[in-house]
């Protein structure tokens, strides 16, 4: 039996690369029935789209939100800075599928204001060159730590996150992180938004703050890379849905199903990296 919801929000996905758990996300999506689901950015990475390496997993999250359309569910694609070619589509309308850069819903007679996020992002918005080198880098590192989980499961030992353990060790990336939800959650307050969501930072959460004498609730979906998050809304009440990982599936599966050399050689290719 599905669980109903009102309406799902995922982001940052990045399909097309070696980090998105898009077994677990299907699994995820089979156990659900949403009226409205909101995609909000960063579902294709097309930042690091690669043909080589879009495999049948990734396609089969593609087909079925193509089934959902058919079923006559209501899709929102927001656009994202990894998936901004879109942009230029903005408006795009067939039937029930629409793209968009931001949208907002009224819930039980307060509005909600749903995007990606990363306009509020300086590194986004002056150094575009930086952040994206940063994408290839966190790419890089999601390989290793898949390898490195596959080998320590192997080992009868629990999954380590590199990335996560960097991020909480790094006080500049809190600062950054603190702002980002600052700044977001003030400029709901002077719209007259009681929630705000985004995604964007892949740091899930759901809190209250007050800015500026109104309360506003803000609201991350996380990602489907490490956190494996989502956001749902029914009955009037938001929640945070962590998906368990409680086998070595995912992306380790799937990289420990290919050759190592073989991604080993992609990546060097990729990054235009010369051993020699």
């Amino acid at each position: 039996m599905k669980r109903p919801l009102e309406i799902l929000v995922l982001s940052d996905i990045h399909l097309g690369t070696y980090g998105c758990q898009s077994k677990a996300l299907l699994k995820y999506l089979k156990s659900i029935d949403p009226e409205t689901i909101i995609l909000n950015g960063d579902i294709v990475d097309i930042w690091q789209f690669n043909k080589r390496y879009f495999p049948k997993s990734h396609m089969k999250i593609v087909k079925y939100f193509l089934n959902l359309i058919q079923e006559g569910k209501t899709i929102y694609y927001l656009t994202g800075n990894h998936d901004e070619m879109l942009r230029r589509f903005n408006g795009f309308e067939l039937k029930n599928f629409r793209i968009l850069n931001k949208k907002v819903i009224n819930l039980n007679g307060h509005k909600a204001w749903f995007f990606h996020g990363d306009v509020f992002d300086v590194s986004m918005k002056y150094s575009k060159w930086i952040a994206k080198l940063g994408g290839f880098g966190y790419d890089i590192l999601i390989v290793i730590n898949s390898i490195l989980n596959f080998l320590l499961i192997k080992m009868g030992y629990q999954k380590y996150s590199l990335s996560k353990k960097i991020k909480n060790g790094v006080k500049g990336a809190i600062k950054f992180i603190n702002k980002f939800e600052e700044t977001i959650v003030e400029i709901a307050s002077e719209r007259g938004y009681k929630y705000v969501v985004c995604g964007h930072i892949h740091q899930p959460n759901i809190k209250t703050i007050i800015s500026k004498g109104n309360e506003v609730i803000y609201l991350n979906s996380g990602d489907w890379i490490e956190n494996l998050t989502a956001l749902e809304y029914n009955n009037g009440e938001w929640a945070l849905y962590h998906h368990e990982q409680n086998d070595s599936g995912g992306v380790e599966k799937e990289i420990a199903e290919k050759n190592y050399k073989e991604i080993y050689a992609e990546l060097m290719d990729e990054f235009q990296i010369n051993e020699t």
